[in-house]
């Protein structure tokens, strides 16, 4: 059995947890990995760090392997795996040609390909053999609607299988496709996908959330009025068995589209390597969101190293992770096919009936990876929840989190109540690349409040002010080498040249991803949040993560957002804002406490000038804290140019900040 440290009281960063036993490091498919590179390339390695040094190093020789390795499927090969090593605008694998969707439909038996479960709805099952019929079905109703290779196809649609299958028909045909959950505002859908004029749009006629009904047939109208390029809309009935459709345009049901009758057996088109297999979108917190092509052969490349050598997922695994489809994890969790794996999806709240659903849905389903966010965790850990005691969590051997950085409490409390004998994955990178830079491994131990590695091929450093690589220093992310999931480009962008600012302006070839990470002279990593949300005192700059850790573990706090109103050249103030329990007050007393704690764990510098009491933290769709917004607008931009509402979970949350910016400008 793999070892778990005891950690009595707080437990720092850096401190051992876990270590893997050494029946799971011969089984995991990393170590069969080594084994397949010193017998067939000859090489050796003596430490992840070593293998990552040369996976860095000889990016074609690493890629080529993971190719052979893997098994990827290509109906030509390519002529070379990189012909040219650059990071801007890379071209990978060029004259290959494949399919992502025959890659996630390889299996044809009746293993499960999908569990479902919804707040109102028991465990579905579906087998490989039944989805692969269905996504033949309905890529036979696309055909006959017109799709063709390079076609947008969109969704509004919620974490459902329907949603799998139209995603697999659409890729299966080389069309391009996109999604959204239908809990998005109808601006915020049409801002995504009138950029990309789809031909095609899947839709629910509502959904739930928190045991509540919610009818979307008006929106979906809207949305197509606002599309002149849709020719058709698939409705699917999800809270009515026959929807009303009056008032929508060009409507089939999802019945008729996904109806066997002559479909024949799933036939894939070959595209190229570097074919467009979906569109997704920035988080879109000013101006329109980033329309972000990734494409079919660097998904696949990319997602099958990440879920076959770091999250070590097999045939045998049931892999979860909880997201809606408009955030990246929803493409990351359906890779999981690409591997054989059993996905299990679920739609709805994950605090309904309680906070124990996803851990109900864990036991239920046999689970053996957990994915999640880390305030998810961290509200569990505030919730008292004992899943490990309260659910039959016995295949359980491996928990993900992403979204934030998980503090080293959230990994204690995840050793100490969910499971002692599990790798806690905790991952971080981005929408951009559809992946992690960093991530787990299973042949590394788990140090608390520390992502155990770079992930394999992702020459990732830490960069100081003078863009230099530094170690054991908090710094920039950068990566100095192309990933094969970078984007191909963004839609509507001539020239490439929104691409080039968003990643490449800082550091001239390379790639700035907008993260402070610290790597530890053991290569494990520490994220520390946003590096254009950081705060300044003194010159000394301070990751908004290490005051969240220790605000929001004070038992009077629920949440916390801190900004540092400072811009270049002028020093600025740190305020921090603070959701209270009910019945707690912000006192002096309570604020002294806060100041104090601050003080202790962290330093002077990292005491707040002023603390106010709010409702809610304003966030994100996707649950992240909005800092740079709320700081711009009390530097006095108006709430509207500085974020859209309908990138937000809570747009009413940002009434206290106007406020607030008109009080500080008097």
């Amino acid at each position: 059995m793999a070892q778990r440290r005891s950690t009595p009281g707080p437990v720092a960063e850096g401190t051992l947890l876990w270590e893997p036993a050494a029946g799971d490091r011969e089984r995991a498919a990393m170590t069969r990995y080594l084994r397949w590179l010193e017998a067939h390339r000859g090489l050796t390695f003596d430490s992840y760090e070593a293998l990552w040094r040369w996976s860095v190093t000889d990016l074609e020789g690493f890629w080529a392997t993971v190719w052979e390795f893997c098994g990827v499927r290509a109906r030509a090969p390519y002529t070379r795996v990189l012909p040219e090593r650059r990071v801007f605008n890379a071209t990978w694998c060029p004259g290959a040609e494949l399919n992502y969707a025959e890659h996630a439909l390889a299996r044809r038996d009746a293993h499960p390909a999908i569990l479902f479960r919804a707040e109102d709805r028991p465990l579905v099952t579906l087998t490989y053999a039944e989805l692969a019929r269905r996504v033949a079905a309905v890529a036979g109703a696309l055909r006959r609607m017109g799709v063709r290779r390079g076609d947008r196809v969109v969704a509004y649609m919620p974490n459902v299988p329907e949603t799998v299958v139209a995603f697999l028909a659409t890729a299966s045909l080389g069309a391009v496709w996109s999604s959204c959950p239908p809990e998005f505002g109808i601006r915020s859908v049409v801002d995504r996908f009138r950029q990309i004029e789809p031909r095609i749009l899947f839709a629910v006629d509502g959904y739930r959330y928190q045991g509540k009904a919610y009818d979307r047939i008006g929106a979906v109208a809207e949305i197509q009025r606002a599309l002149p390029t849709l020719e058709a809309t698939v409705l699917v009935p999800y809270l009515a068995a026959t929807p009303a459709t009056a008032g929508l345009r060009h409507v089939r049901l999802w019945g008729e589209a996904a109806a066997p009758s002559g479909a024949g057996e799933l036939a894939c088109e070959a595209v190229p390597f570097d074919h467009p297999l979906w569109v997704l979108y920035s988080s879109g917190t000013t101006g329109l969101p980033k329309a972000i092509v990734q494409g079919h052969g660097g998904i696949v490349l990319e997602h099958l190293k990440a879920l076959t050598l770091h999250l070590d997922l097999g045939p045998d695994d049931r892999f979860f992770w909880y997201t809606t489809t408009g955030w990246m994890m929803w493409n990351f969790l359906v890779s999981g096919l690409l591997v054989g794996a059993t996905v299990v999806l679920y739609d709805g709240s994950p605090t309904f009936p309680d906070m124990r659903t996803l851990w109900r849905l864990a036991g239920e389903t046999g689970m053996t990876y957990f994915g999640t966010s880390a305030p998810y965790l961290l509200a569990c850990m505030k919730a008292g929840i004992e899943p490990g005691r309260e659910f039959a969590l016995g295949r359980l051997r491996a928990v993900g989190s992403t979204g934030a950085p998980l503090p080293p409490e959230g990994f204690q409390w995840v050793y100490d109540h969910v499971k002692r004998d599990l790798l806690l994955g905790s991952v971080s990178g981005g929408t951009d690349v559809c992946t992690a830079f960093v991530l787990s491994c299973p042949l590394l131990p788990v140090h608390a409040g520390e992502i155990q590695c770079r992930g394999l091929g992702a020459a990732v450093e830490a960069f100081d002010a003078h863009g230099r690589s530094v170690v054991g220093e908090v710094g920039e992310l950068v990566l100095t080498a192309p990933l094969p999931s970078m984007p191909l480009f963004f839609w509507n962008d001539p020239g490439m040249r929104r691409y080039h600012a968003s990643y490449f302006e800082t550091y001239p070839g390379v790639w700035r991803h907008g993260d402070w990470i610290k790597i530890t002279p053991r290569g494990s990593c520490v994220i520390y949040g946003r590096s254009d949300s950081t705060l300044n005192r003194g010159g000394v700059r301070i990751g908004t993560s290490e005051l969240y850790r220790v605000v929001e573990e004070m038992p009077e706090v629920l949440d916390s957002l801190v900004v540092d109103t400072g811009e270049l050249g002028r020093e600025g103030r740190v305020l921090l804002f603070v959701v209270l329990r009910a019945g707690v007050e912000l006192d002096a007393a309570l604020r002294a406490r806060i100041t104090q704690r601050l003080r202790e764990a962290l330093s002077p510098r990292h005491c707040p000038d002023e603390i106010y009491a709010i409702a809610e933290v304003p966030r994100t769709i996707n649950g992240k804290k909005l800092e740079v917004p709320v700081k711009r607008i009390l530097n006095g931009t108006p709430a509207e140019a500085a974020v859209s509402p309908d990138a937000m979970s809570n747009p009413q949350a940002l009434r206290f900040f106007v406020e607030l910016a008109g009080r500080l400008a008097r």
